[in-house]
């Protein structure tokens, strides 16, 4: 697997700076029981980093400081790290809002069967992975059968409230492009989804994030192999939007990954992008939240792909 952090320049993206800081997004480990082309964690079956009981403690004392409102679990797929569900619960008790980036997949699979219903208890937000209404362009990015098994975690969802009108349980699905183009605009392509899930399969959800993909691990490679990264750069570089680096996820966010070390996001995480404004790799254990306030943001060239276009960030279009 190449990295492609030699070919993504330093200096050239403009200058960013942090704002107030309210989410964590923590990474759970690169275990998954599934490899999709698209992943930028290049998450698959026979990884086995997990994130362990004494970081999961650090990152709880932090919350414990009072100054976050939320957070964004992922992975991999998260539900399969054994202490998902006692971090779960120990943030909710905190009052903090969850999210899980859930693949839907992860729900079939032996040993998962209940994790829907625990999601449910914790009104935990779900924003799951369908990169398409279709069965065939799901299976072609995701490998074959991931669109039925992504079917029927909706539909238990479903059957939970998730999605529905009233119940306060969100479910958020999110679309990834399958090429070398950006997202389509991202209204349009929620009701044209809502249209078809609903007639075809039942199926409902509250929102689509549309989010523009990252050429970094799997998906780098996965361009460098068809000679086409260079285009797809200059696609990124020509899109760009400076309004929408005003907005973007890093400016309210850090990213930790599944040892504790603290990255200004998950991209930079993947690319092992210490924090701008620190000489070496930092732990959650030593920071406290307003260390982070007004300090520079760690960018390379890959920071074009969320302020391309209309935008991209984990909760969709800017």
């Amino acid at each position: 697997m190449h990295d492609c952090l030699p070919l993504l320049q330093s200096g050239t993206f403009p200058p960013l700076t942090r704002n107030t800081l309210d989410t964590i997004q923590v990474n759970m480990g690169y275990r998954c029981n599934m490899s999709c082309t698209h992943c930028h964690v290049a998450a698959s079956p026979q990884r086995t980093e997990m994130l362990q009981r004494d970081t999961m403690n650090d990152i709880l004392a932090f919350i414990k400081k009072g100054a976050i409102t939320t957070l964004d679990l992922t992975g991999g797929a998260p539900e399969m790290n054994p202490l998902f569900r006692e971090f779960v619960t120990a943030v909710r008790v905190a009052g903090v809002h969850v999210i899980d980036r859930c693949n839907l997949s992860i729900l079939n699979e032996p040993g998962y069967e209940e994790m829907a219903e625990f999601l449910a208890s914790q009104q935990v937000e779900i924003v799951a992975s369908l990169p398409c209404y279709l069965e065939e362009n799901v299976d072609k990015q995701r490998g074959s059968g991931a669109f039925q098994a992504s079917l029927r975690g909706l539909e238990q969802l479903n059957a939970l409230g998730y999605g529905m009108l009233g119940s306060g349980l969100s479910l958020n699905l999110v679309y990834n492009p399958t090429g070398i183009f950006l997202p389509p605009e991202q209204s349009q392509l929620e009701e044209d989804y809502q249209q078809q899930l609903k007639q075809r399969y039942d199926i409902h959800f509250n929102h689509l994030f549309t989010i523009t993909n990252v050429p970094i691990k799997r998906f780098g490679s996965w361009l460098q192999s068809r000679g086409e990264f260079e285009q797809y750069m200059q696609l990124l570089r020509q899109a760009y939007r400076p309004e929408n680096a005003q907005h973007v996820m890093c400016r309210s966010l850090i990213s930790i990954d599944w040892q504790g070390y603290v990255y200004d996001c998950d991209f930079n995480q993947m690319l092992n992008l210490n924090l701008a404004d620190h000489s070496s790799s930092t732990h959650i254990a030593q920071l406290k939240p307003l260390d982070l306030q007004q300090q520079n943001i760690a960018t390379r060239d890959h920071c074009y792909a969320c302020t391309a276009g209309q935008g991209s960030s984990c909760a969709g279009a800017l």
